[in-house]
């Protein structure tokens, strides 16, 4: 099976990279023919023009920006007969399967939401399928983005609501982890250490999350002390509104994402 990428940007070339580690064959085009080149050179794969693309790959992912989505629709309307076989996979968030569909002739889509932890190899991809991608094509999506994280079937009408939690996500825990490496950093900690220290407890927290199941009030709970240092700072966040706050950031996001489909 041909893979293509329609796009190498951040996004783009992290799903490519998480491609190439399961042995595919990848084939790239980018507007930008340096960044295509660039990632072909690392990755050991070709560039091609945006016909021999789709008239060669089985499995198609369009990694551009929304706004740029129509005219890269228009580019591809008479290059679809060559490419009657292919399953499209697009990443432009807020679009629907319907819409793009229709600019590709009906032909099977995947709609996804990937999160940039795709390129560590510990990334959330989000998807959802037209009624007509086959079993086979699935599989093949699901075998090569299984190097990116984890992966979730969701109801299209829930793709939003992911979006926020796991696509903006990375940003809301960048925030956390700078607060509290700055909080360190006012008890006297040198900021390299306290930077450490935040993203360290970060993923060792999350890993814990992931592996035992537990819920995250269990894991609070097992740390907080009658009467120690965590409840105390427990009780400030409490005072600031943290979870609401996170709640309504969450919520603020899936509103926005709705807003743009």
């Amino acid at each position: 099976m041909k893979i293509g990428f329609i796009g190498t940007g951040n996004m783009g070339g992290a799903l490519a990279r998480a491609a190439a580690k399961c042995g595919a064959e990848l084939v790239l085009f980018d507007r930008c023919a340096e960044t295509a080149s660039a990632l072909a050179a690392e990755l050991g794969c070709r560039t091609a023009s945006l016909e021999e693309l789709t008239a060669a790959c089985d499995l198609i992912f369009i990694g551009v920006k929304p706004q740029v989505l129509p005219d890269l629709l228009a580019q591809l309307k008479p290059l679809l007969p060559k490419a009657s076989g292919a399953t499209w996979v697009s990443m432009a968030a807020g679009v629907p399967i319907e819409k793009i569909q229709a600019g590709l002739g009906g032909a099977p889509l995947i709609r996804i939401m990937p999160n940039t932890p795709v390129g560590v190899g510990a990334g959330m991809v989000l998807y959802a399928c037209s009624e007509n991608v086959t079993d086979a094509a699935k599989a093949a999506f699901l075998s090569v983005l299984g190097e990116a994280g984890k992966v979730l079937a969701l109801p299209e009408t829930l793709i939003d609501a992911g979006c926020a939690l796991s696509g903006c996500g990375p940003a809301f825990v960048c925030m956390f982890a700078e607060a509290l490496a700055d909080g360190g950093v006012a008890c006297g900690l040198p900021r390299a250490h306290a930077k450490l220290l935040a993203a360290q407890t970060l993923l060792g927290t999350a890993s814990l999350l992931l592996r035992d199941g537990a819920e995250p009030a269990a894991l609070k709970d097992a740390v907080c002390s009658p009467g120690g240092t965590t409840i105390e700072g427990v009780l400030a966040l409490e005072e600031g509104h943290f979870r609401g706050t996170v709640m309504r950031a969450v919520r603020a996001a899936c509103d926005k994402a709705k807003k743009l489909s």
